[in-house]
């Protein structure tokens, strides 16, 4: 069976695995998926992660979880444009998540980043996600 949204497949298993308190969890691997990994790293929601292959050509990401005092690091992780809706902002339109609080993750012409990162570089795009 196919994936239809491999991206809110990745953050509904970082929300199942913090409601679980789990320490690891793992995702098949895509670049796409890589990428907004990377922003949530630089942003500190995330310890980080780590690309782990197989026989076959089979390869999951392993992402580590953060928590500050028991509770999750990411209080809220959002799909915003889905396959059925897609959500494209220009530069001036861009979201603010939690009045500048969590951060929006967008794919832009020059890459995957965050919202205070298009801003600077004056580039709009996808809205793919919003974490708080």
């Amino acid at each position: 069976m196919t994936m239809t949204d491999p991206l809110g497949d990745m953050l509904t298993r970082i929300r199942n695995a913090q409601m679980r308190s789990k320490s690891k969890v793992a995702t098949p691997a895509s670049r796409l998926r890589a990428r907004v990994l990377d922003v949530l790293q630089e942003e500190g929601y995330i310890r980080g992660y780590a690309q782990v292959d197989y026989d076959g050509g089979k390869s999951e990401l392993e992402i580590e979880l953060k928590y500050y005092d028991g509770q999750p690091v990411i209080r809220k992780l959002q799909r915003v444009s889905k396959p059925g809706r897609r959500v494209y902002s220009s530069v001036r339109d861009l979201p603010t998540v939690m009045n500048g609080l969590g951060v929006a993750i967008l794919s832009t012409p020059k890459g995957v980043m965050s919202d205070t990162k298009a801003r600077v570089e004056n580039v709009g795009g996808e809205v793919l996600c919003s974490v708080f």
